[in-house]
């Protein structure tokens, strides 16, 4: 027959008949299943509601359990065949011994995922490979009444039966898979695809018949083209199995633990099956998990891993956002994850694993460098909407120089298939084959779905070194890193954020999270700073291990899919709980331990005086007030002042103080029609109509912040039809619009004035209580919000005088300069770009920075500074953030630019106040001096961000970095005295002594340079 007639859709069916013979049911399992709403231990697996099972029956709902029992016996008629068990109950299955030991993961063939990618379902169990025909069938299983995305699909039992295997006809069902896909990828008239396509057509004339026989003749005439080898490869694909599990995402964070379960006991059966498998998977704490919850399965894993079969990726706790958390939250992270594979394993992770997080900070790589990690895998910059990515190989440079090595798979997934087209697309689409001649392939099915399955492993090792393909080999991606690393010198560099042009509104949905993971990382380091000073001024005992427990939660809920706010509801009903638990108790711990300090301060007043504890290193002089009284502290840097009387003896001088605040009389409504105005010593600001900012005038200045014709602060609502990912880019084009004003009321409180606005929109109220403070330039816009609205954004914007071809905004260790135009597409797509404290808009004299307490969401155009306040999306939670808010931003005025007006500085005053405890009253003589400051770095550029306990030991751990941007000479001056210093890494492992000279270390910076010292506490002494 001539070639030309040979038509693959004719192969393709042939191979779909051979298919649906491979397995023939023999006879019906018994199927009991006991049904409890949350998990119960294998224990207790009869605790539940008892059902009876038949093909089509109901078992659940939605996130229900169920221990399944499956009974069944073979008989003579199947001696010596191989026997298989097929089930799918429509949810995801957990296969357990006798011991309630996960064996062997099994899930619903019914399910969203991308068929593209191959079929997700896992139903085979393998009984015998030759039956004795008395194979008595007992197993129990553990289930989840969802499919991979926690969808619920049916809760129906679908099948569980015994069938035979026809093991040949199965071989030759992927022998023909591999050849036709490679031949139909082949270049027309190419003699490998004709050859193919011939054996193919040869194949279906001679099975008329699925007989042993004619199976078998079948088998050589396809392994004559499977034995055709390459030459000399010029691209090697390294692949390895893996499987991608968010921690949560459309499932809560218990199905996780059972979903990593099914996973790695899958992938356990695979490597008794197939001797080539290598298996991958992150993320500590998943292995955590399994330690507690099934230590027998982890002991399997660590064999596996000494082994050489299972690879540890990955050097974070988990696979975290990178936007949002701190820098010292990304520090601990690596600290954490890199610690827990050295102290469970014994094993040094030199890459970090994130193949799905929504871009990357700047910040990252001198944290990687600097924590030993010199290798990054990525996929996710494939999803940018505008702009492809140049590049899959190249040097990865942060903002202060460091840079890494990384690495994007290019078949742009995670979740490959392992078939030709897998192969053939990496070859195709590798954007950097021209000076490099490896690639990973990351195969198998994610998020629960176990992995790799058979089909991925029976193409692979058809794949090794088939004629028409790139050769493929299995192996750890530490060693296809190590490879690709011996061509770095050739491999293009990409300065700067690797920002995803996508999922922009992960930086504001669910409000509540990340307000609570701000709250908390600054608790957290108060926490840790008090502790220090508390263990330096009496016998205070340093809280390490609950200090940890608290990091790891916090860690935990810093995963891609929760603190961005893409998960389902009962993700954040139980985080937000979980949070405030968290935060009540380590502010409890900060007030106890600072109370230990105040303690021991005598208080020779016959009123109570108070102890202001400073952790922030630089002097502070602020307005405080405590139990309703006013006072003014003067707190010097990292420590402590025992401040003035409680009690109202400086009325007068805050009288005056009050009467500089205002011109304009106390109104109690809107019933006037003047314009409302505030004004202190610096600032004068006046209201429109509408609520919003018509000046701001600079007094000192003379200059006006405001644009001409323009206003300030407006709360305007945009409609949002995205889901918790994503918004509309041109939002601002649809009609926008404005919360109403209903109230105002201006007020005086000693040395604060301001004014009081209601609002209201559709069922929504926002309360505002903007306000100035004596002697401050920072207008405070202190707001509460009951949002109830459903489809809408809310944001702020500022109009501001002053023009500039560069927006300045903070990061993790440091800034980004991002262009305020949009010249191109690349422009453009940064529509909504990240900060943490504040943004500033600064030309060569004047500027405007602006704070926030807890935002993430910014925009900057021309000379507009934008925040994004509140979304309320219905995808995946129908719920999100309709519910009552509390937050501050700030307007920041400032001669100079951002780093000449140290609007870093600003930034942490507004997110970490002063602490006061009361002083005791005591006839005995103080402990402790009046003032202390126990440390000070003498140049304002320099931020001490962390001082702690080290992990390992007793000394102490100091963390500062450069936050201007410029090479800078320091002194870090210590209020305590110590005989030796050394510079470490973020692992805490040291590096070089440095000396100390008069209570004085001399430290010297680069741009944006991170510096960690260690203290040793042998003779630490104040």
């Amino acid at each position: 027959m001539p070639y030309e007639t040979i038509r693959p859709e004719q192969l393709k069916s042939m191979l779909e008949g051979w298919k649906e013979q491979i397995y023939t049911p023999l006879s019906e399992l018994r199927v009991q299943a006991w049904v409890t709403p949350e998990p119960v231990s294998f224990a207790e697996r009869r605790s539940g509601r008892m059902v009876e099972l038949a093909p089509g029956d109901r078992w659940g709902n939605l996130w229900d359990c169920a221990w399944f029992h499956f009974t069944g016996q073979t008989d003579e008629s199947v001696k010596g065949s191989k026997i298989v068990l097929l089930i799918d109950i429509n949810g995801e299955l957990c296969l357990v011994d006798d011991d309630g030991s996960p064996v062997q993961g099994l899930t619903n063939i019914n399910s969203e995922f991308d068929y593209s990618l191959g079929l997700p379902g896992k139903r085979v169990v393998h009984v015998n490979e030759s039956a004795t025909g008395q194979e008595a069938i007992d197993l129990w299983g553990d289930a989840g009444c969802n499919d991979l995305f926690g969808r619920y699909r049916s809760g129906t039992l679908k099948e569980a039966v015994i069938a035979v295997c026809r093991e040949e006809l199965r071989q030759l069902y992927y022998d023909g898979e591999v050849l036709l896909e490679t031949a139909e990828r082949l270049p027309e008239g190419s003699a490998r695809k004709t050859q193919i396509f011939q054996a193919l057509y040869d194949v279906s004339l001679l099975l008329t018949e699925l007989t042993d026989e004619r199976v078998a003749r079948a088998r050589e005439i396809l392994g004559r083209q499977l034995a055709k080898r390459g030459g000399d490869p010029a691209l090697t694909v390294s692949a390895i199995g893996h499987a991608h599990i968010d921690l949560a995402w459309l499932w809560p964070i218990r199905e996780t633990i059972r979903k990593g379960a099914r996973t790695f006991s899958t992938a356990l059966r695979m490597m008794e099956r197939y001797p080539d498998y290598v298996f991958g998977a992150s993320q500590p704490q998943l292995y955590e998990w399994m330690k507690q919850y099934y230590p027998k399965l982890f002991e399997e894993i660590k064999q596996r891993v000494r082994e050489g079969r299972w690879e540890l990726q990955g050097a974070m706790w988990v696979e975290a956002d990178t936007n949002v958390p701190s820098g010292e939250s990304l520090v601990r992270q690596i600290l954490y994850g890199k610690r827990y594979f050295q102290k469970e394993f014994g094993q040094e992770m030199k890459s970090l694993w994130m193949p799905d997080v929504f871009g990357y900070t700047a910040s990252l790589p001198q944290m990687l460098k600097k924590s030993g990690v010199d290798y990054m895998m990525t996929q996710k910059l494939s999803w940018s909407v505008y702009n492809k990515h140049p590049h899959h190989t190249f040097m990865w440079e942060g903002i202060d120089g460091s840079q890494v090595l990384m690495h994007m798979p290019p078949e742009d997934t995670y979740n490959s298939p392992a078939a030709p087209r897998s192969v053939m697309k990496a070859e195709t689409e590798y954007l950097d084959k021209n000076v490099s001649e490896q690639c990973l392939m990351l195969f198998g099915i994610g998020d629960g779905g176990g992995g790799p399955g058979e089909e991925h492993l029976e193409r692979l090792a058809r794949e090794k070194n088939l004629l028409g393909l790139s050769p493929v080999v299995q192996q750890h991606s530490s060693a296809f890193f190590e490879k690709l690393n011996q061509g770095s010198e050739r491999y293009s560099s990409w300065r700067g954020e690797l920002y995803l042009e996508k999922h922009q509104g992960t930086l504001t949905s669910q409000a509540r999270n990340k307000k609570y993971n701000r709250k908390l990382e600054k608790a957290l380091r108060e926490l840790e700073f008090a502790s220090v000073l508390a263990g330096l001024t009496n016998e205070y005992r340093y809280p390490a291990e609950e200090l940890e427990e608290i990091w790891k939660e916090v860690l935990l809920y810093q995963f891609h899919d929760i603190l961005p706010g893409s998960s389902i509801k009962r993700v954040y009903d139980e985080s937000l709980a979980r949070y405030a638990i968290l935060l009540d108790r380590v502010e409890q711990m900060i007030s106890d331990t600072y109370r230990s300090i105040a303690g021991q301060l005598q208080s020779e007043s016959e009123v109570e005086q108070l102890v202001v504890f400073n952790s922030l290193p630089w002097e502070r002089n602020e307005w405080l007030k405590i139990d309703g009284q006013w006072l003014y502290a003067i707190v010097p840097p990292m420590g402590y002042a025992v401040a003035g009387s409680r009690m109202p003896q400086a009325e007068a001088e805050i009288a005056a103080a009050a009467d500089s605040m205002t011109e304009s009389p106390v109104r109690e409504s809107l019933a006037s029609k003047a314009p409302m105005r505030i004004e202190n010593d610096l600032l004068a600001i006046t209201f429109a109509e509408c609520g919003a900012i018509a000046s701001i005038y600079d007094k000192e200045h003379q200059r006006e912040v405001v644009a001409m014709d323009e206003k300030a602060n407006e709360l305007r609502v945009y409609h949002d039809s995205g889901d918790a990912w994503d918004f509309r880019q041109d939002y601002r084009l649809t009609e926008s619009l404005f919360m109403r004003l209903s109230d105002a009321v201006e007020f005086v409180d000693g040395p604060s004035a301001g004014i009081v606005q209601r609002y209201a929109f559709g069922a929504s109220t926002l309360t505002q209580k903007i306000v100035l403070m004596e002697g401050s330039r920072r207008i405070d816009f202190v707001t509460d919000v009951d949002w109830r609205e459903t489809g809408k954004m809310l944001r702020t914007s500022f109009p501001v005088n002053v023009r500039s071809d560069t927006v300045s905004c903070e990061i993790q260790f440091g800034y980004l300069k991002r262009p305020t135009h949009r010249n191109t597409m690349w422009d453009y797509a940064k529509d909504e770009i990240c900060a943490h404290h504040w943004v500033d808009l600064s030309d060569p004299g004047y500027g405007v920075a602006l704070l926030n307490d807890c935002k993430y969401g910014h925009r900057a155009e021309g000379s507009l500074l934008d925040l994004n306040l509140l979304r309320s999306t219905t995808s995946p939670d129908p719920e999100a953030d309709r519910a009552e808010h509390s937050f501050t931003y700030s307007l920041y005025p400032h001669q100079g630019n951002h780093v000449q007006a140290e609007i870093y500085k600003r930034g942490y005053e507004l997110n970490i106040p002063l602490k006061a405890e009361a002083a005791s009253r005591t006839e005995s003589a103080s402990k402790l001096a009046p003032l202390l400051t126990i440390l000070s770095a003498d140049h304002p550029n320099v931020m001490v961000e962390t001082v702690k306990k080290a992990e390992d030991g007793d000394d102490l751990i100091v963390r500062l970095y450069e936050a201007a941007g410029t090479s800078v000479n320091a002194a870090l001056s210590l209020g305590f005295h110590i005989d030796e210093a050394w510079l470490v890494d973020l692992m805490e492992e040291n590096i070089q002594t440095v000396p100390v000279v008069n209570g004085k270390i001399a430290l010297s910076f680069t741009p944006f340079e991170i510096k960690t010292l260690r203290l040793a506490n042998q003779a630490m002494t104040l």
